[in-house]
Formats: structure tokens, sequence, C-alpha cells
């Protein structure tokens, strides 16, 4: 237990990843995602509720609608502080990689976990919908495979 909580939370964070480089390599696509859904929803006319998200804009008075978007933009800019977060980590402190998808999965896990809490009507399947059910899945497979390598390698 004391290797994982090292693994973790290392006491000094440098740029060397000691973990397995698929992990690695799939928080880059990771990060990449994180920073082009932030930015759809940042920028897309509708911040993707509905080009991306199916949710029915055109069913609400318009005041509702520009609430929806602004909610999405405002989501989005959340979404990027992650994205660059999860830059200056590939950047500057690899070492910190597992603790990422640790992020990952309590955000994703929470993500479906509220969408079933609060559900959200929408008139087609979205992307981030299909992506609830398999990132939290892919992200603990990933934090669990990121500290066993981890702690296979500081044992060598």
């Amino acid at each position: 237990m004391k290797n994982i909580l090292e693994i973790l939370f290392p006491k000094s964070i440098d740029n060397q990843y000691r973990g397995n480089a698929i992990t690695k390599w799939l928080f880059v696509a990771m990060t990449i995602l994180t920073v082009g859904r932030s930015l759809a929803h940042m920028f897309l006319p509708d911040g993707g509720a509905q080009s991306i998200a199916t949710i029915p804009l055109e069913a609400f008075p318009p005041s509702a609608a520009s609430g929806i978007i602004g909610l999405f933009a405002y989501w989005g800019l959340s979404q990027l502080l992650f994205g660059f977060l999860f830059v200056l980590v590939l950047w500057r402190y690899q070492s910190l990689i597992p603790l990422m998808w640790l992020f990952i999965s309590i955000e994703w896990t929470g993500r479906l976990l509220l969408g079933f809490y609060k559900p959200i009507e929408t008139v087609g399947t979205a992307p981030g919908a299909v992506g609830n059910h398999v990132i939290p899945v892919l992200a603990l497979i990933m934090l669990a495979w990121s500290l066993w390598s981890g702690m296979k390698a500081t044992k060598e």
C-alpha cells in the first residue's frame, strides 16, 4: 500500500514516468480529447449542446436555450483547465500521470453517476454518453496498470 501512495503522491515530482508506455500514450490521447472537447464547448455557436449532445434547444424558450449554451461554455472552461493541467504534466511532471488517471476516473465516473441521478433529455446518443460508460473503466485500468508497472519499476 505504501508503494501505491508513493506512486500516486510522489515526494519528489519530476519528469520521469516509471509506468508502462501504453498508459502514458493513452494519457496523451485523453489530453487531446479533453482539450478538444473543451474548445468545442467554448467556441461552437451552440456550445455543442445540440450539435453534439443532441439536446433539442429549439424546444426551449430562447432564454432557456441561451442559458444551456452558456452552461456548456462554462463547462468547456473547466475542461480546458483540466486539459492545461494534463499538458503541464506531460510537459514537465510526468511522475504525476498515475494521479491524473485517478482524476480522470473520478471525473468520468461522476459524470456517469450524475447522468443517472439527473438525466438530460436528448433526441439522440451523444458521444459523451458513450464515453461515460467506456472511459471510467479505461481510466481505472490505466490507473491500476500505471501503479502496478510503477511499483514493478521501483523494485528493479
